[in-house]
């Protein structure tokens, strides 16, 4: 039971950051939202680990790893998906996520050599079909346009990429000085573009704007990380299991916090896309 309900709190807060971005994007600027996150986790993580905890510092060939690590996984990630979220819905934006495990381990078997089944290959298909029939109503009413999914398709690349990166390292630090100082690069390394393209006219620290970027900080990159670090370490296949909710409760979010429709695409979409994830991810 106790598992469940963890499992079931990742996935609430996990598919809850496409919804936040969207309101953050209300009064705030997409580089602006993702700057002040990542500035914020960062304090947070490295303060509780450092000042509280006393882990040691990184030793001097980490910083080079952490610095790239920052970038795919930060910087350019989140970075894209923000400025993604200007030109797609929220729930084309969690749906878009569902695609990660998927696209890490068809990348796996470039990168790490790793053998890949057929029933991942026909997992990805189904998953990307999934978000193009999701998409379809969308691009039709210009809520999602085309450059929201290239940024989006971009956004989900640099992720897994990370996530092949990191996951082909030793690493000799706990994971949350790791999760610090890869944020703190990522803020660091995102500061000159969100200097330089950022429309300050457009940004406003408001009620709206501090919201929406505290839930990011705390219940999404901290909250929901830490949640789902938890259930890969009791069982990596039944963790993979609680992503299949992330999709639908995404659009659940999208429709009762922001009025986006679900249409029969939305629907059909959704359920190509936990299907893919299932043939993707199950034991053989």
């Amino acid at each position: 039971m106790k598992e469940i309900l963890i499992g079931i709190a990742f996935a609430l807060l996990w598919a809850s950051a496409s919804a936040a971005t969207k309101f953050g994007l209300r009064t705030g600027e997409p580089f602006v939202i993702t700057n002040v996150r990542f500035i914020l986790a960062a304090a947070l993580m490295l303060g509780w680990s450092h000042l509280i905890r006393r882990h040691a510092l990184p030793k001097r060939d980490d910083w080079g790893p952490l610095l790239l690590y920052g970038m795919l996984n930060c910087s350019i990630y989140l970075g894209a998906f923000s400025f993604a979220m200007r030109y797609c819905t929220a729930g084309i934006g969690t749906l878009s996520v569902g695609i990660n495990p998927l696209l890490i381990s068809v990348l796996s078997a470039v990168f790490l050599k790793k053998k890949i089944g057929s029933q991942v290959w026909l997992g990805l298909l189904l998953g990307i079909t999934g978000v193009g029939v999701a998409t379809f109503p969308a691009l039709q009413n210009s809520t999602t346009t085309p450059l929201g999914i290239s940024l989006l398709a971009f956004s989900m690349l640099s992720y897994s990429v990370g996530t092949i990166y990191f996951s082909g390292k030793k690493w000799s630090m706990p994971t949350l000085v790791i999760n610090g100082w890869q944020i703190f690069f990522g803020a660091l390394t995102l500061l000159p573009v969100t200097l330089i393209f950022t429309n300050w006219e457009r940004q406003h620290f408001d009620t709206n704007f501090w919201l929406s970027v505290w839930w990011l900080v705390i219940p999404v990159s901290i909250g929901a990380v830490q949640l789902w670090l938890y259930l890969l370490h009791r069982d990596p296949v039944k963790a993979a299991l609680w992503l299949f909710l992330c999709p639908i409760l995404g659009f659940l979010y999208a429709r009762i916090l922001l009025g986006e429709p679900v249409t029969i695409y939305t629907g059909v979409g959704t359920a190509l896309v936990i299907a893919g994830l299932y043939l993707g991810q199950r034991k053989k």
